[in-house]
């Protein structure tokens, strides 16, 4: 076992944690969305409820899952350059992935941004727009991982 499998293999585990909260707190944020016509009592006890699911998705898991991403990624890219040399990093896959992260890390900060929003009362984001979105982050994932694995070049 070598210094490069331990960064990959820690960055996958990272980003499986990352990609799990990604996929799931849109879920939250609809089901919260659905409780807008819910009578009283029952509407406020369900938001109590999701809207601690969501903050602590948030902290526990998202955050957290998303530095480590970043950390192991990095690394990566260190031992990536000692190995390749820095022009592997304008390899078009290598664009992609990096374009990708960075898409990733967006909806990342949209969803905390709309969590902010949610706790405010000011979202107007519908329980449909939530469902219709929560799969941005897999169909990322299907061309980040395929980029890498195939690693296409323009040539």
């Amino acid at each position: 076992m070598n210094a490069y499998d331990i960064a990959r293999g820690l960055h996958i585990l990272a980003v499986i944690a990352w990609m799990a909260g990604l996929l799931f707190l849109p879920r939250l944020y609809a089901y919260d969305a659905e409780q807008a016509d819910k009578p009283e009592p029952l509407k406020t006890e369900m938001r109590t409820l999701l809207r601690a699911w969501q903050g602590r998705l948030l902290k526990i898991i998202l955050n957290p899952a998303a530095t480590l991403s970043l950390i192991f990624g990095a690394w990566l890219i260190h031992l990536d350059v000692q190995m390749r040399g820095p022009e592997f990093l304008a390899q078009p896959w290598m664009v992609v992935k990096l374009l990708g992260v960075a898409l990733l890390f967006g909806w990342h900060g949209f969803l905390s941004a709309e969590r902010k929003r949610i706790l405010a009362g000011t979202s107007v984001r519908t329980s449909k727009f939530w469902r219709m979105t929560n799969e941005i982050p897999f169909l990322l994932a299907i061309v980040m991982v395929l980029s890498v694995t195939t690693e296409w070049t323009l040539s």
